[in-house]
């Protein structure tokens, strides 16, 4: 029953972005609304400033608008949606210059999954995210809120999948001394 419920969301946002890449603005606005929290919450974990985050999301569908039409749906529209906003707060971070990084602590090669053992307010825990380096965030926030593999979250990101599994080791170890998490 669920994937006949995903089918029938698949053929109906298929249809939408039809319209909207025929011109229809209410198609397109119906697609705004149903993905602009996902986008927004993405920039805002990728800038870190709620008022970027808002232009990040506006420029991304803005940009998405004037390709939509160049739109393959071998890929979701929520990725490729994802994949402009990531382009976008990534530029509109480098116009603002550059952000000073702490230098970690010598990587120690460590492997595993990394768990919660005491309860953390999802506050503390967006606060933490927050508080990483730009690098470490991006690689986190695209592979292990978002789901994307560590080759998508790369191109995403225009580096090498190695370096965004370096960079998810470092985001996940200084996370797990922020929240002095247990790692298994």
């Amino acid at each position: 029953m669920q994937a006949q419920v995903q089918e029938n969301r698949v053929e109906w946002e298929g249809a939408l972005v039809q319209r909207a890449a025929a011109g229809d603005t209410r198609a397109f606005e119906r697609l705004y609304r149903e993905h602009s929290g996902r986008v927004y919450g993405l920039c805002l974990r990728m800038t870190r400033d709620a008022q970027l985050a808002e232009d990040c999301v506006q420029d991304t569908f803005i940009n998405a608008w004037k390709a939509l039409s160049s739109f393959e749906t071998r890929s979701s529209l929520g990725t490729w949606l994802h994949r402009i906003a990531v382009n976008v707060s990534l530029a509109k971070r480098r116009k603002s210059g550059p952000v000073v990084e702490p230098d970690p602590e010598g990587e120690d090669g460590e492997t595993g999954s990394w768990t919660l053992e005491t309860p953390v307010e999802v506050k503390e825990l967006e606060e933490a995210i927050g508080a990483l380096p730009d690098g470490a965030r991006d690689a986190l926030v695209l592979h292990a809120l978002y789901g994307y593999s560590h080759e998508e979250a790369a191109q995403m990101l225009g580096i090498a999948a190695g370096t965004c599994k370096a960079q998810l080791h470092r985001a996940r170890k200084l996370l797990k001394e922020r929240l002095k998490l247990e790692v298994n």
